[in-house]
């Protein structure tokens, strides 16, 4: 506690005795100041205990005594200490009187004692109370930076928080969400604060705000401290207490600030060595080493490779250009919808992106989980425990997307928006296959305008919604271009005939039946598109892209009973 009238009065060196205003010395003295001015105030920042000797005072005017005493009351000086025996043998009347009426302190200060033993000592009590402070505070240090490693972790330093500051202590994710608090009851008051840290989490880092009276509380004064070293918040840290913290709370919250800084945000040195480490453990999965991927991850991971997974891969909704959809990687690589193997940190994800991989890892967190997410080539890919926090916050991420784009199609404008590929349930040693599966849903989401689809949506719907893709119609129409122009010129059905032929599969009477033609006349079709495409309609291959080709087109024309020509050769 700092130094107070009251324990000057009690300093027996000193010898101090109160001649009024004594309900007021328990003010704390944060300092004694000399001056002899007629209006000293200008020259005082408040907390002082004024020493005169009355020199250049009016001391026999009752009135400007009254207007000297109320001054120094409303600018926050704590007493006045006359000296005795200097100037005047005793405090003048006038003096005496408007400090008796005011209820301001009046401390007489003996001849044998000088000013500067009363300065000396409230200085003294003053650097005591600092070192108390910085050594509380170096002790909520300790206490806070070993609890955070331990076991309990956020919650452990939250808790040796709140009793340093003598209130409660909560922290909020990037996404507005409380993630831990204490104590236990505080978890309710802490949820009123939602909007706030939102408002908090929108502006740069080391932002901060004071909210009082928090659920109409009178009384209730919550800090706010933004935690994150760059531009970019990555938490909230809210502390509550009655009052403004002193100074040994004030070194508690900012002790907690910085160590919640370097466990929410590392180093950037720590962090892409993590994120290149998991890269590794990936591309080892991808290429089927899996008891490799397991000894290099260790523990890190905890028991996620140990567990069904599945595998998501995200881009930005607003790509252009990128080549969605699954290939063969090059030789000794992993097949999947990625351009290449995830590798290490390269290039900035989009905002959606982003904002989806810090959903999903402060999910995961909440929950207890691990998660394996690699940023590679503007792309999200990553390892999540299948039917777990992360796996449903992605979800829960797409599907605001989705709402965002009005029922249109996912990056029509919006610019934060993603597009996710989710693969089906995958054990450790199915990780490439459930990769590939992941940039094949990737692919379907981008062409039929979804935030998100999941492999088990492509299997077990038809393969036909796949053949609108341009590129697709781009390659039927040039495969049949030689067909429709035959046809053009009123010389056969080529390619209604065709249709209706692998419709049957190649039977020739049915076929012949459905068109209304001899079954030589259909014969003799499908040698004319034999010789027309330069293709053999024995290679099933051709069957089946010529097939799809029909599909993709959509525009056979509808089959005709030829009763003119029926028995025509």
């Amino acid at each position: 506690m700092p130094i107070t009238l009251a324990s000057l009065v009690q300093n027996s060196s000193l010898k101090l005795a109160v001649l009024a205003g004594e309900g007021r010395l328990d003010a704390p003295v944060r300092w004694a100041h000399v001056s002899e001015l007629a209006d000293p105030v200008p020259y005082l920042d408040g907390g002082e205990l004024l020493l005169v000797t009355a020199m250049k005072l009016d001391v026999e005017d009752a009135e400007a005594m009254r207007r000297y005493v109320a001054r120094l009351d409303a600018a926050g000086v704590v007493g006045l200490g006359f000296a005795a025996g200097v100037a005047y043998d005793t405090v003048p009347p006038a003096l005496l009187d408007a400090a008796r009426e005011a209820g301001f302190p009046l401390l007489e200060v003996p001849r044998r004692t000088p000013f500067l033993a009363i300065v000396k000592a409230v200085s003294a009590a003053g650097a005591a109370e600092q070192y108390r402070a910085v050594k509380a505070g170096f002790e909520a240090q300790r206490e806070m930076t070993r609890a955070v490693l331990s076991a309990r972790g956020t919650s452990g330093l939250l808790a040796k928080l709140a009793a340093h500051v003598d209130g409660w202590a909560a922290l909020y994710d990037v996404s507005g969400a409380l993630v831990a608090a204490a104590p236990s009851w505080a978890s309710r008051r802490a949820a009123e604060l939602t909007d706030e840290v939102r408002r908090l989490r929108d502006r740069s880092a080391t932002a901060s705000a004071v909210v009082s009276g928090t659920g109409g509380r009178a009384g209730d004064r919550v800090e706010l401290q933004s935690i994150g070293s760059g531009r970019r918040v990555r938490a909230v840290l809210a502390v509550g207490t009655g009052a403004p913290p002193g100074t040994a709370e004030r070194y508690a919250v900012n002790s907690a600030v910085a160590l919640l800084t370097l466990t929410t945000e590392r180093s950037r040195a720590l962090l892409e060595a993590e994120q290149r480490l998991g890269a590794a453990v990936l591309r080892m999965l991808l290429a089927g080493e899996a008891d490799h991927a397991r000894a290099v991850a260790g523990s890190l991971y905890g028991t996620l490779l140990d567990e069904p997974l599945r595998v998501v891969v995200a881009e930005g909704a607003s790509a252009r250009g990128r080549a969605a959809d699954a290939r063969e990687p090059a030789a000794g690589g992993a097949a999947g919808g990625a351009s290449e193997e995830p590798g290490g940190p390269e290039g900035a994800l989009p905002a959606g992106v982003e904002a989806l991989a810090e959903k999903t890892e402060s999910a995961a967190a909440r929950a207890g989980e691990s998660v394996l997410l690699v940023r590679h080539d503007r792309r999200l890919v990553g390892l999540v425990a299948d039917g777990g926090a992360a796996a449903a916050a992605c979800a829960d991420f797409a599907g605001r997307t989705e709402t965002a784009a009005g029922g249109g199609p996912v990056g029509a404008g919006t610019e934060h928006g993603v597009v996710v590929g989710v693969s089906a349930p995958a054990g450790l040693a199915s990780v490439a296959a459930a990769f590939k599966q992941a940039g094949q849903a990737l692919s379907v989401a981008r062409r039929r305008g979804r935030a998100l689809v999941e492999h088990e949506d492509v299997a077990s719907g038809s393969v036909l919604p796949l053949l609108a893709d341009e590129a697709v119609r781009a390659f039927a129409d040039g495969m049949l271009r030689a067909l429709y122009e035959h046809d053009a010129h009123g010389r056969g059905d080529l390619v209604a005939s065709l249709h209706a032929w692998l419709s049957r599969h190649g039977q020739w009477d049915a076929a012949a039946a459905d068109l209304g033609v001899h079954r030589h006349t259909l014969r003799y079709r499908m040698r004319r598109v034999e010789e027309i495409l330069g293709r053999s309609l024995d290679d099933p291959d051709v069957r089946m892209e010529l097939w799809l080709a029909l599909k993709a087109t959509a525009t056979v024309p509808p089959v005709r009973k030829d009763q003119g020509r029926s028995r025509k050769g």
